[in-house]
C-alpha cells in the first residue's frame, strides 16, 4: 500500500484504517495495524490516553508492578508514533456507511474503521471534584480500591455499579458509606441483599454530596442528608453514578443499545468493515486490560477484512 494512494472518486487520501479515539484501545489497534504495514490515521477529540491518563497509579496491569496512568499512556502513544502513526486532534461528527469520516475540521476516507471512543464517567459536578481526582476521588473501585486498604471511604450511587463498588471496597476498606440520593436502590435484588449483609457498609439514603474538603488530598465530604448537613471523614470517594458512551457520531449507522453503547459481541458491528474496541461497546468488564485486548481484536478483524478485500 503506497501512502499516496488516492480515492479516485473523491480525490482524498485513502487510509487502510481510521481509528476514532486514542485511548488504550485505539492506540493498541494502531500499534497492531502499523506493525502490519497498514496506513493508519488516528482521530482524537481531546488528548491521547483516554481516562487512564488521569489514574494516579496503576498496579493491576500484568507485567507492570506500578506505573502512573500518564506514563503508561505516554509510553503507548510514543510507541505508536515511533511506528509512523499519524494522529490528528479533531472531533468526529459523523461516519457514513461508505466509511467516510467527517470531523469538525476535515473529511477522510478509509477502507475500514475502528471506533474506540470510550465513555465518560458521569460526575457530581461540584467544586474541587477535578482537583481531587487521583487524590481521593476515583470512578473505579477495582482500579483504585487497594490504595484505601483499612481506611474509611464512601461510594455515591444507587445502581448495580455503585453496589458492586461498595461490595468490592468492603473487603478492603475499614468502613464504606454508600450514599444514594433516593430511598430505594435501582440495583438488582441480589446486590442489595449482599450489601445489607456487610457489617462495614453503612447506607446513607436520601442524601447528596455537596462539598469536598481537604488540603492536597480528600479528607472529608459534606452531605445533605434528609435536609441536614453532615460531615463524613473519608479518605476516598468513589463516584458511580453512571457512564455516558461517546457514540452520538455513529448512531446514524450503527446499532446502539438503550444506554447508547455500540452493540457488539466481539468487536464486530452491524456495518461491514466497521469495528469497535474498548468501553464504547456492550461488555461486562471495563478495565485497562480489556481495553487493550479489544484493541488487539478489532485491529485483527480489520486486517482480515482488508486482506479479504484484496482477494476479491
Amino acid at each position: 500500500m503506497q501512502y499516496n494512494e488516492i480515492n479516485e472518486k473523491s480525490g482524498m487520501t485513502m487510509y487502510d484504517i481510521i481509528i476514532v479515539g486514542a485511548g488504550p484501545a485505539g492506540l493498541t489497534s494502531a500499534l497492531y495495524a502499523l506493525r502490519a504495514n497498514k496506513k493508519v490515521l488516528l482521530l482524537e477529540a481531546k488528548s491521547y490516553g483516554g481516562q487512564i491518563i488521569n489514574a494516579h497509579r496503576i498496579e493491576n496491569y500484568p507485567g507492570i508492578s506500578a506505573i502512573s496512568g500518564f506514563d503508561y499512556a505516554t509510553t503507548l502513544y510514543n510507541q505508536v508514533l515511533s511506528l509512523g502513526g499519524m494522529i490528528r486532534y479533531e472531533r468526529v461528527q459523523e461516519v457514513l456507511k461508505d466509511k467516510t469520516v467527517i470531523t469538525n475540521k476535515d473529511t477522510y476516507q478509509a477502507k475500514s474503521i475502528i471506533i474506540a471512543t470510550g465513555c465518560e464517567r458521569r460526575k457530581l459536578n461540584i467544586e474541587r471534584e477535578e482537583e481531587f481526582v487521583g487524590h481521593g476521588i476515583s470512578y473505579c473501585a477495582t482500579c483504585d480500591g487497594a490504595f484505601f486498604k483499612d481506611l474509611d471511604v464512601a461510594v455515591v450511587g444507587g445502581g448495580n455499579t455503585a453496589l458492586e463498588e461498595a461490595l468490592y471496597l468492603a473487603n478492603l476498606a475499614r468502613k464504606v458509606y454508600l450514599i444514594h440520593r433516593c430511598n430505594t436502590f435501582k440495583a438488582q435484588d441480589a446486590y442489595i441483599e449482599e450489601v445489607h449483609k456487610k457489617d462495614n457498609i453503612e447506607l446513607i439514603l436520601n442524601a447528596e454530596v455537596e462539598t469536598l474538603k481537604g488540603s492536597d488530598k480528600l479528607e472529608s465530604v459534606t452531605i445533605r442528608h434528609d435536609g441536614t448537613l453532615e460531615d463524613l471523614a473519608v479518605s476516598g470517594l468513589f463516584i458511580a453514578i453512571g457512564l455516558t458512551p461517546n457514540n452520538t457520531a455513529f448512531e446514524n449507522i450503527l446499532k446502539l443499545d438503550s444506554d447508547g453503547y455500540i452493540v457488539s459481541a466481539n468487536g464486530e458491528t452491524n456495518c461491514e468493515g466497521i469495528y469497535v474496541a474498548g468501553d464504547a461497546r456492550t461488555k461486562d468488564v471495563r478495565q485497562l486490560t480489556t481495553a487493550v485486548a479489544d484493541g488487539t481484536i478489532a485491529a485483527t478483524l480489520a486486517m482480515t477484512y482488508l486482506n479479504n478485500l484484496k482477494d476479491e
